[in-house]
């Protein structure tokens, strides 16, 4: 941070529907993670006036926002998807620089077209209605349907994605906006200078949909104590958060002790199981296959696999010999920040501590850059179930703790003692002791994860609506929600709305049962029936 205001050309906040000067009194810069070096532009740390500011925008402008026709919410994500593919080439560059994630494949073949895509499925689920779940029962005249919360959705970024995730372009600001709620977004300080040219376009369309310019507001960084005073506001419906365990359960407890809905991403491990027969059969190729997975993005993936429960017979000697092998001989990646790297220097010393014996790795590299040596560990089953919460600490980086259990009893034990997570995956071969193996340990590990896989690793996370990014705590705050998924992450932030006795001409368009507008899903007195009533 920075405090010396003086000849300093910083950027300005995204509030009331234009950019304008912030007040501040710091300022701070993001980092190039390839060279460890500041980057030249200079961002404000918002007052609190800021923050009032655009609370106040918000709740003047919510039931607007409740009442705003779904197509022209619709008009606004094809009008934002369309300026952010003209814009493609500089906005890809700024992440990369920021981040060091690269831009083949990552960010411009894999991570662009996912944050489009997540808009014009949007734009589609919104014009088609269904996902309010509009119910009618004729014979009582009570119906019911999704609608907005009627507050502000305050929506924090993470690290990790700084395009599909972004605090103005990812699923909470859709998800939040499709149900007509204003949103106030902060930047991640990672990576300011993407959220800024994505900022620009978003007023753009903003401008060109007819949705009101305060529907989305952006400051890029505040204290701590702010943020607190912020999800606890009144005005705050809901909050939005990805990010660390640390400041998920700070934000947690401030909204939820002021009554307001958090719905936050904060620690998973993704428990990786190979059951002993699979490692007979592949122990090389499924080692190569989890360094792959444990090392995307360098590790800094919320779905990194970053337990692996393995038998300690000899195909598990052997798999662990592969393993180790992979580890010590595989160049590192770069972090995303010292933070981050400082972080896994912590993660590593204390596994240490507890007793897990270091394979491979565990040293910070020398410059340029912040990189860390691919680091794995073991220990023993009995050791782990000593104090098992010392051994499922999330680090972000290419860290991942092999469990070594004595028998399938062991085995069984530790899944047991899992904490929630976003996945947990199982290897097994044909045969016939994996299978009833897996019988047994399939119940248990089923509890413990939002996403359960079978002979596949965790880290792809597919955007349809069948998909469950979610779980247990600590891995979010609800296992009934998930924050990617179309049009399944809507309905965080939309409540219940029941309508009864209420005249036909006074109802929502959806729960008219004589000529609603539009095609849709509705169910009728226990049927579903879709079409132009």
């Amino acid at each position: 941070m920075r405090t010396n205001k003086e000849k300093e050309n910083v950027y300005p906040v995204l509030l009331g529907g234009q950019f304008r000067q912030a007040n501040y009194r710091e300022t701070f810069q993001a980092y190039n993670p390839a060279t460890g070096e500041l980057l030249p532009e200079t961002y404000p740390v918002s007052e609190w006036p800021d923050l009032e500011y655009a609370l106040e925008e918000s709740h003047r402008l919510r039931l607007e926002l409740a009442s705003c026709p779904p197509e022209r919410i619709a008009a606004f994500f094809d009008l934002y998807a369309d300026l952010l593919e003209k814009n493609k080439e500089a906005i890809v560059r700024q992440a990369n620089l920021e981040t060091a994630l690269p831009l083949e494949p990552r960010l411009n073949s894999s991570e662009f077209p996912r944050m489009i895509s997540q808009f014009r499925q949007a734009a589609e689920a919104v014009r088609e209605r269904s996902w309010k779940q509009a119910i009618i029962d004729t014979k009582l005249n009570i119906r019911s349907i999704y609608g907005p919360l009627g507050g502000v959705v305050v929506v924090f970024s993470p690290n990790n994605f700084p395009l599909a995730f972004n605090s103005v372009a990812g699923s909470d600001l859709i998800s939040a906006l499709t149900c007509g709620n204003p949103v106030i977004c902060k930047a991640h300080p990672g990576h300011p200078g993407t959220t800024r040219l994505m900022s620009e376009l978003l007023l753009e369309a903003l401008k060109k949909s007819g949705l009101p310019l305060s529907a989305v507001q952006m400051l890029y960084h505040f204290k701590n104590e702010d943020g607190l005073k912020l999800v606890s506001h009144p005005y705050v419906a809901a909050v939005a958060f990805t990010g660390s365990k640390k400041s998920g359960l700070a934000l947690k407890e401030a909204a939820e002790k002021a009554g307001k809905l958090f719905y936050g991403e904060m620690s998973s491990i993704n428990p990786v199981f190979f059951l002993p027969d699979i490692l007979k059969e592949k122990a090389r190729s499924l080692a190569a296959e989890l360094f792959t997975s444990c090392s995307l993005g360098a590790g800094q993936f919320c779905t990194k696999p970053g337990l692996v429960v393995i038998l300690n017979d000899e195909a598990g000697e052997n798999f662990l010999r592969e393993l180790t092998a992979i580890f010590s001989s595989q160049p590192a990646g770069i972090l995303l920040s010292p933070a981050v790297l400082e972080n896994l220097k912590t993660a590593a010393n204390n596994l240490k501590e507890a007793g897990a014996k270091l394979l491979a790795g565990g040293q910070p590299l020398p410059p340029p850059g912040f990189r860390f040596q691919p680091t794995l560990f073991s220990v023993p089953a009995a050791k782990f179930l000593e104090k098992p919460g010392l051994f499922q600490t999330e680090a972000f980086g290419t860290l991942t703790l092999v469990v070594l259990a004595e028998t399938r009893e062991e085995m069984l034990l530790v899944a047991q003692n899992l904490e929630g997570s976003l996945t947990c995956s199982v290897y097994s071969s044909l045969s016939e002791a994996d299978e009833k193996f897996y019988w047994q340990i399939e119940p248990w590990l089923r509890l413990k994860c939002g996403r359960l896989l079978n002979d596949k690793m965790p880290t792809g996370v597919a955007v349809t609506s069948a998909m469950h990014h979610g779980g247990p705590f600590p891995a979010t705050g609800h296992p009934g929600f998930t924050s990617v998924g179309i049009p399944t992450a809507f309905l965080r932030f939309a409540a219940r709305h029941c309508y009864d006795n209420v005249r036909e001409d006074r109802l929502p368009e959806e729960l008219r049962t004589k000529n609603p507008n539009g095609r849709m899903w509705r169910l009728i007195d226990g049927n579903w029936t879709q079409g132009d009533f």
